[in-house]
């Protein structure tokens, strides 16, 4: 009775799978005869009314380390080309958002784009289903990667592999990503493929030092660093995440002290990237040799590359004008290298576009950029499309809202309206305005900076980014109020405007001050001031609206590379550059700015006494420290604005 029960038991087995096998082949249809005989191949079945196929692979680098890789087919697709982004975030996610019959919905950021086109994903080496080890932002081979792999090759390989082994593409490829995936797509042009058609780069990660991520000119950016190093590097499926007992992190990262002693609490010393940046706080070699624009702008420029950048990331708003910049001056046509300035923060060009927290713009901005000028240029570059005459920049004017198509950033613009600097002076009463000060005013005035109680970044309490009511990607245009109201922050404010000032590039802050300490950090903010009253938006009343904000840890005043002790009590000069803006502040409104040395707990305490190095500072060297922000005539602090003069 046993081996008659086995015997029914293996016939029922072996029918199961036979009725599986033919389903499966049903399903995935012309795919499975198209592939190559030798080609390795696993299918994910779908049902008729599926209008995709998802294929995975594993792919073999130069080394033999394979990368999983997942392939997503329409089921119309024929001589279609390839978009590729290359992820350290599960490339099965990145695929399929959500599960689904239709294409454009189970990929959803790239709605427009994806008709016509063959979606790959691929985990980076070390993460997720590829083989290695993973390295944080691995640099290209050479002093700081010793091997013979990076992200370049292992994109060149990638796609040396797919022209070859997917039939249904064209054989055109264009690499396309966010953040670290913008990271990623821009490495792809450094010795690229020559199937490699066309490259957009979103927010990417360019420079970790000066505004990207990590630092900002040399502030380390404490919160959203530390937990986001542990999450990548713990483990390789992000299994191990973050903890936190706290609601408000400003509480948390008070008690805990230094960024080394949150570190070590998570136990992040056995992390590389940690042990990298604490080893090289300064914009040492280490930094400089990874720097993306520096590095691409010493070589030819081969693939056209589509930049595109949030005038309000919170995340990496440095480095898709910093990568323009050092790219645009290789080439005079301007059809090699474009740029995007959206109104968007840290990846919203890719989702909708309508605004940030209270500020709306005029319709949903990101998905008009998406189908009227990344699709078009896409089409041109991957399938012979006609020629869009993509412009080589443009820039969403807030404010006005509307589009400007420029001829070059921030220096000129197509539509004949000169950039001209024009200062603006702080000066005594905490007032804004274009005269600089007399001999007569009074020469400064000071704050006391208390590390025991930091000017928080936003309204507390502050939030985790990854918490399901966080609003993270607001804060760049939060209201100041909260901050005005500080004895420890300067406020100055101009006249209402009796006409529209237009700003198009990047302010320059040149800063005198002095301090009592030996270290000292300053932050400026430039602020768009709403009148008191705002018919159709009440909650706009007086709203004080961050527009560009930075911060400059002092002691590499002198020389990013090199820390040294500030001279106590000594008036010196500093130069601050803050985020590009494209902005016109309406009539009515007022100009603001903001100084303060303390934007806690998105960036460590600076303790305002010289440390070696500020990651392991112990609670002794902690003081307080009064700041001078200075407005004479020999020493007059002032914003150079990039103003566009009107026709």
């Amino acid at each position: 009775m046993k081996k008659l029960n086995s015997f029914l038991t293996e016939c029922v087995t072996a029918l199961a799978i036979a009725i599986a096998c033919i389903s499966r082949v049903a399903n995935a249809g012309p795919l499975v005869t198209n592939l190559p005989s030798d080609t390795p191949k696993t299918f994910i079945p779908r049902t008729n009314n599926f209008d995709y196929f998802t294929r995975e692979e594993k792919i073999a680098m130069r080394d033999g380390v394979k990368l999983k890789t997942v392939i997503v087919l329409p089921k119309t697709a024929s001589n279609a080309p390839i978009l590729m982004t290359r992820t350290p975030y599960n490339a099965s996610v990145r695929s399929a958002r959500s599960n689904g019959p239709h294409l454009a919905g189970v990929v959803p950021q790239m709605d427009e784009t994806a008709a016509g086109y063959i979606l790959v994903y691929q985990d980076v080496r070390g993460k997720y289903g590829s083989e290695g080890d993973y390295v944080m932002t691995r640099p290209l081979k050479g002093p700081l990667n010793p091997t013979d792999v990076d992200e370049a090759t292992d994109a060149y390989d990638t796609i040396d592999w797919l022209v070859k082994h997917v039939p249904e593409s064209n054989g055109h490829v264009a690499t396309i990503g966010g953040s670290y995936e913008g990271f990623t797509t821009v490495m792809s042009v450094v010795h690229p493929h020559p199937a490699l058609k066309a490259a957009v780069p979103f927010a990417p990660m360019v420079d970790g030092w000066m505004g990207d991520d990590w630092f900002h000119n040399g502030a380390f950016r404490q919160e959203g660093t530390l937990d986001y190093i542990y999450d990548q590097e713990a483990t390789r499926k992000n299994e191990e995440t973050w903890w936190s007992g706290f609601r408000d992190t400003y509480d948390e990262y008070l008690r805990m002290g230094s960024a080394g002693a949150m570190a070590s609490s998570r136990g992040l010393e056995q992390l590389g990237f940690w042990r990298d940046i604490t080893e090289h706080p300064a914009y040492d070699e280490f930094w400089q040799e990874q720097a993306l624009d520096k590095l691409l702008a010493k070589e030819p420029l081969k693939v056209p590359t589509m930049i595109v950048a949030g005038l309000f990331d919170q995340e990496d708003i440095y480095g898709g004008p910093a990568l323009y910049k050092g790219l645009a001056g290789k080439e005079g046509a301007g059809e090699m290298v474009h740029l995007v300035l959206g109104p968007w923060n840290h990846g919203q060009g890719r989702r909708e576009g309508r605004g940030i927290g209270e500020i709306h713009f005029e319709g949903d901005t990101a998905t008009w950029f998406r189908r009227n000028i990344m699709q078009p240029f896409l089409d041109y570059h991957l399938k012979g499309a006609p020629n869009p005459h993509t412009p080589r920049v443009l820039a969403y004017e807030t404010g006005a809202d509307q589009w400007h198509q420029y001829d070059g950033w921030p220096r000129s613009c197509a539509e004949g309206c000169p950039q001209r600097a024009r200062n603006l002076y702080l000066l005594p009463g905490g007032s804004l305005g274009f005269d600089p000060p007399g001999t007569a005013d009074p020469e400064f005035d000071d704050y006391v900076s208390d590390p025991s109680k930091p000017v928080p970044y936003r309204q507390r309490p502050t939030l985790t980014q990854y918490g399901p009511d966080s609003t993270w990607g607001e804060w760049l245009v939060d209201d100041q109020r909260f901050a005005a109201c500080r004895p420890d922050v300067l406020v100055y404010e101009s006249e209402a405007l009796k006409t529209p000032l237009r700003l198009a590039g990047e302010p320059i802050v040149r800063l005198f001050a002095s301090t009592s300490g030996s270290d000292v950090d300053w932050v400026v903010k430039l602020i768009d001031v709403w009148p008191d009253q705002v018919a159709d938006q009440p909650k706009l009343g007086g709203y004080q609206q961050m527009l560009s904000a930075d911060i400059l840890r002092g002691r590499y005043r002198e020389d990013f590379s090199k820390a040294q002790p500030i001279e106590p009590n000594k008036v010196l000069p500093y130069r601050i550059r803050l985020p590009n803006v494209s902005h016109t502040f309406l009539q009515s409104h007022r100009l603001m700015v903001q100084i303060q040395s303390t934007w806690f707990p998105l960036y460590d305490r600076n303790p305002q006494t010289f440390v070696p190095n500020m990651m392991f500072a112990k609670p002794q060297d902690y003081i307080k420290a009064t700041q001078r922000i200075w407005h004479s005539r020999d020493h007059p602090t002032h914003i150079e604005l990039p103003v566009l003069a009107e026709h």
